[in-house]
């Protein structure tokens, strides 16, 4: 063999050589930065830690319906939590948890009935408005009394229930009546917005102004009326984590939940407007 074939061969060789390590090296770097990314994922996965145990949801009645299918959600989304819900007017959910009833999250109808949260320092963080209401007139079904108009509403003989004024669906009636220069005189006050419409629901009052989402909710049980003051009285919707939350994680959690895109979707289904 001559002395350019061996110097050819020694070449060869020596390439084959750096190939093999040059392939080795890439292989460690690609195993160490696999290492590193599982590393991370596993920080991440622990820096998020698995939520579990109740929470407590003090929200508006007038929530009741999206926010039962909120809940179903978010206990599918995080096995071994389960949340629990008080329905009730605003006004008694605030005084409830200004007077230490234990709550993780309050959802009102109204900033109103959240500033005695806020004022009273039991909220943490600065409440978010999540949705908004409008009003609607509740007829027995089919409108037999041709209501069409707030002002019908004031006709001497028929029944007319309204919420009380201390409670948002009730501010919100007054609002909507001073504005048209209205007198109505009910004949009864209700403490939240759902008692209001099953009045009308058993026939007991042929008409009361309470939520588009409540008149919704209830289906062919009542029939829904417009009227255009209503504009002039559409209620904001707050929400809060509360400061002495038992369970804040996921308390946290489902305030997202609320206001995330599948949250508002639930929402807007049941006949609540965007902020």
């Amino acid at each position: 063999m001559t002395r350019s074939v061996r110097r050819t061969h020694r070449i060869r060789r020596t390439a084959r050589v750096a190939g093999a390590g040059a392939a080795a090296l890439l292989a460690l770097s690609a195993c160490s930065s696999s290492s590193d990314t599982d590393s991370d994922s596993a920080g991440a996965s622990s820096s998020s830690p698995k939520l579990s145990g109740q929470v407590t949801v003090f929200a508006a009645a007038s929530l009741k319906e999206s926010f039962t299918t909120l809940g179903e959600t978010f206990e599918k989304q995080h096995p071994g939590t389960e949340v629990t819900f008080n329905f009730a007017g605003s006004d008694t959910l605030a005084a409830s948890i200004t007077g230490g009833a234990p709550a993780d999250v309050f959802a009102s109808a109204s900033p109103k009935t959240m500033a005695t949260v806020t004022d009273a320092g039991a909220a943490a963080g600065t409440p978010a408005t999540f949705v908004r209401n409008q009003l609607e007139i509740a007829t027995l079904p089919g409108n037999p009394d041709h209501v069409s108009s707030l002002e019908d509403l004031t006709e001497s003989g028929l029944k007319v229930v309204l919420c009380d004024e201390s409670v948002p669906c009730g501010a919100a009636a007054r609002k909507a009546l001073d504005a048209s220069g209205l007198e109505l005189t009910p004949v009864s006050y209700e403490q939240d917005v759902k008692a209001a419409l099953t009045k009308v629901e058993l026939k007991e009052a042929d008409a009361a102004v309470v939520y588009k989402t409540d008149v919704k909710a209830a289906g062919d049980k009542v029939t829904g009326v417009d009227f255009p003051e209503s504009a002039k009285a559409v209620n904001d919707y707050p929400i809060t984590l509360l400061k002495d939350a038992p369970n804040t994680d996921a308390a946290r959690a489902f305030i997202e939940l609320v206001k995330s895109a599948e949250g508002q979707r639930v929402l807007t289904g049941a006949g609540f407007r965007t902020p």
